[in-house]
């Protein structure tokens, strides 16, 4: 479970994400060509390989996961860092992340030092993209959050200013969560339900229809799916039955 926090309202408890998943890049867009001829717009990550630095069991830990290294990191490496290295026996990494695991029969096929490539994926197979939104810097409200403005001719003088923010005696104040201009972008946010297209296990490669947040070489997590498509939910339903 984490916590997120926003204009100062209380905490919000998000329950995390329990799938397996990789670490990897966003190279870029392009397109591709389907069985039928079809054109299909594609983002290119590079996902993975990912070295198991530490596996987290509920009896140690209190939660069970995943702890992945991406990406080799050869110098800059603080003595703290070398430690955790040195005692999994795995060369240091660049970025670290935890990827948790609902059940702990799930670890055991799992084991420090194990490399985890693109082939965890299949062609057709859905999964969520997890990525940081573009900065845009300080913006206005019309960039921002979408204001229609002021008329733009016919001597308006009025065009992208905020204009009124609230009443005066009643309520005397600004309600919290306001639209207004301020900073926009560099967000976490997670693309549901993306197609894999195309999988390259030997450049490390795979191909996801559509788009995904954040720039061109910016870091991001590929997740198995953690909504169910109907046929899966058919097949569950009657595993229960």
């Amino acid at each position: 479970m984490g916590e997120v926090r926003k204009g100062g309202v209380a905490p919000l408890r998000v329950k995390m994400a329990r799938k397996e998943a990789l670490i990897g890049r966003k190279v870029g867009m392009t397109q591709v060509f389907g069985d039928d001829g079809s054109h299909v717009p594609v983002t290119v990550i590079e996902a993975g390989p990912c070295t198991i630095v530490e596996i987290r069991t509920t009896e140690t830990h209190g939660y069970d996961a995943l702890q992945l290294g991406f990406e080799p990191k050869k110098k800059n490496v603080r003595k703290p860092e070398a430690g955790v290295f040195k005692k999994a026996n795995v060369a240091p990494m660049r970025t670290l992340r935890e990827v948790r695991l609902e059940k702990t029969e799930k670890l055991q096929g799992y084991q420090i030092g194990q490399a985890l490539t693109v082939e965890m994926f299949s062609p057709g197979e859905l999964v969520d993209v997890v990525g940081v939104t573009k900065g845009k810097g300080f913006q206005g409200g019309v960039k921002r959050h979408g204001w229609s403005g002021g008329d733009s001719t016919h001597g308006s003088m009025f065009h992208r200013a905020p204009g009124s923010i609230g009443a005066s005696s009643d309520p005397s104040r600004v309600w919290p969560g306001h639209h207004l201009p301020g900073r926009m972008g560099g967000d976490r946010r997670t693309v549901l339900n993306v197609s894999v297209v195309r999988v390259l296990p030997e450049q490390n490669l795979v191909l996801v229809r559509g788009a995904v947040p954040g720039a061109n070489g910016s870091l991001v997590v590929v997740r198995k799916s953690v909504k169910l498509t109907k046929a899966q939910q058919q097949q569950k339903a009657a595993e229960k039955k």
